[in-house]
């Protein structure tokens, strides 16, 4: 699938300029602490659009701000 690039979760760095902790944010979006976790380390492989329109509202964000999409490297 590396073929096609990747998409990058950009919570970590979302959390860090919003000010909140994991904490906060789990008991704000109604999430498990270590769901938040596994979306900052990136280990998530199936995305939940449930879960992630509440982590939008909750940081008042654009899914794009949460997201980003990277292209694959071009090797020739």
């Amino acid at each position: 699938m590396e073929e096609y690039g990747t998409i990058r979760i950009k919570l970590d760095e979302l959390i860090r300029k919003a000010g909140i902790s994991k904490n906060k944010l789990s008991h704000r979006a109604e999430m498990q602490r270590s769901q938040i976790n596994h979306y900052c380390s990136g280990e998530i492989t199936r995305l939940d659009t449930d879960v992630l329109a509440r982590i939008c509202a909750t940081l008042h964000c654009q899914i794009g701000d949460l997201l980003e999409y990277v292209p694959p490297e071009k090797t020739e």
